[in-house]
């Protein structure tokens, strides 16, 4: 199971008692709070849940894949990063100690969450 954006607006709205739309808007100004934060250089940390941060890969000289003869130099660039906390490793572990929520399907090992 995927949990996209909507959905998961769905499900807080669901466990937290709100309107959908109040939920939309709560998780749209989440998003919006972590970029802003990223886009400043600092990071956002949610204890046991994880860390955003923005790290600068290095420039370096790359091949052409229409000429690979041709050498190209490849900029630097600012990429996001996730860097996941002891609660949430712990949880997809199945240790005993981390939280556990029947609301949410955990039938498949393999489910993902989409990015926004």
């Amino acid at each position: 199971m995927k949990v996209n954006k909507a959905a998961l607006a769905e499900q807080i709205a669901e466990q937290v008692g709100l309107s959908k739309k109040e939920a939309e808007d709560m998780l749209a100004t989440f998003v919006d709070i972590v970029m802003t934060t990223l886009q400043r250089g600092d990071s956002v940390t949610i204890a046991g849940f994880g860390a955003f941060s923005a790290k600068t890969r290095a420039g370096r000289t790359g091949v052409n894949p229409q000429n690979p003869s041709q050498k190209i130099q490849i900029p630097p660039v600012t990429v996001p990063k996730f860097k996941a906390g002891k609660a949430l490793k712990d949880a997809l572990k199945g240790k005993s100690n981390a939280p556990a929520d029947d609301s949410v399907n955990n039938d498949d090992a393999n489910d993902t969450v989409s990015t926004f």
